[in-house]
């Protein structure tokens, strides 16, 4: 099968483009992926770390077709593909996996060592994570079909669902990882750094854990305003005062249980100061407000370069943290890329069930393909709004 594609370009800092690509095939390089599907993409999200390129922070070159969040159609598969079928509605995961290497089979499909030869790891459209093309297009080539692809049980009703379905390729896997890796539970306070998409969906996954208190802090008033829509506390970043002393005033303690960093590299220093770029700011103060013995999840995006960076420590990836402050008080840390099959199915169950309503959570706008570039723009100013693209036209509004 052969036909037109279409896909979202990085053509440099600041700019992006929907510009005629290769149909994919079902190869590798030169060998036949029979392992493989194509799907027609059904709905296709801008991420955060997407921006981080577009920003021209980091070390992608212009070309790269974008886009690791995807949910499709399956039109055509490989011969060794089983148990997936054309026909099939189908969430991907952001990370690209084999099932047969030994972190995948031990569940780490955020390090699979099998599918990029430069690093543990891979990603679809993304800098460094493997060279495959992204999923911001019409059609694209999906390896490893049968271990990756969480297929939705019925179509249709998936489809009344997909605004929601759509956020299972990574942010609201990645909020729960979060969460999850911070020690949330039934009674936890918990702070959530940045509410970005990933932030919302880290706050509303903490609230389907139980948390007792989610208190997200932010600069930008529309997303702090759309994390209070579904219940958290707020701090407003760009106002003065010891963060502490605000948290007190919420809780009647000075430290939280768990603390989520969703802000990454790219972080601000609060108060004052919130203009300047700090990376390191979150990191430092995630150990100073999380209780002695508490857990630190940090699914916000680090570099290993960043060509952009204020300082040439922070352009090789090396940050001022007060790491004394995390040891002396036995701070858990977890890092590194969300495992998204660890969690998928049981979120698309939470989902289909009614438990969640993360779409909301997250405020979904729907967009054509050919609006991505203003769907970039507009994120990149801060929208308090989660951009998913329908490249066929597939969603009814």
């Amino acid at each position: 099968m052969s036909a037109a594609n279409r896909g979202v370009v990085y053509k440099g800092p600041g700019e992006v483009a929907v510009e005629s690509i290769a149909y994919p095939e079902l190869a590798l390089g030169n060998r036949k992926c029979e392992h493989g599907v194509i799907l027609k993409v059904v709905t296709t999200n801008i991420c955060g770390s997407d921006q981080h390129m577009v920003r021209g922070r980091t070390t992608a070159q212009p070309g790269l077709v974008l886009g690791h969040e995807i949910t499709g159609l399956v039109v055509e598969c490989g011969r060794d593909v089983e148990f997936i079928k054309p026909g099939d509605l189908v969430s991907v995961p952001f990370n690209i996996a084999c099932g047969r290497c030994r972190n995948c089979k031990e569940g780490r499909t955020g390090i699979c060592l099998n599918v990029n030869p430069s690093r543990p790891g891979a990603a679809y459209g993304y800098v460094d994570m493997g060279g495959w093309v992204g999923g911001q297009t019409e059609y694209v080539m999906v390896p490893y079909a049968d271990f990756n692809l969480l297929k939705f049980p019925d179509a249709d009703q998936a489809m009344e669902k997909i605004r929601d379905l759509t956020l299972l390729s990574d942010i609201f896997p990645t909020g729960f990882h979060g969460c999850v890796t911070a020690g949330v539970g039934p009674g936890s306070t918990v702070y959530i750094a940045g509410a970005g998409p990933v932030g919302l969906a880290a706050a509303v996954s903490a609230q389907l854990l139980g948390a007792a208190c989610v208190i997200v802090g932010d600069m930008i008033e529309e997303r702090l305003a759309q994390a209070r829509s579904f219940g958290c506390e707020t701090l407003d970043l760009t106002q003065e005062g010891d963060m502490a002393d605000r948290i007190e005033a919420i809780l009647g303690e000075r430290e939280v249980d768990a603390f989520v960093d969703c802000v990454g590299f790219e972080a601000h220093a609060c108060g004052c100061n919130h203009g300047k770029e700090a990376p390191a700011t979150v990191l430092n103060s995630a150990m100073s407000l999380t209780r002695a013995g508490g857990q630190i999840g940090i699914p916000g995006l680090y570099v290993t370069e960043d060509p952009g960076a204020a300082d040439d420590a922070a352009r090789q990836g090396a940050l001022s943290m007060r790491f004394g402050l995390g040891w002396a008080k036995s701070h858990s840390f977890h890092t590194g890329q969300c495992p998204v099959m660890q969690y998928h199915r049981p979120l698309m169950q939470a989902i289909l069930f009614g438990k969640v309503n993360i779409a909301d959570a997250v405020n979904v706008q729907m967009i054509t393909l050919d609006q991505a570039p203003q769907g970039y723009a507009d994120f990149d100013g801060g929208a308090a709004k989660k951009f998913v693209m329908d490249p066929h036209g597939s969603v009814a509004v």
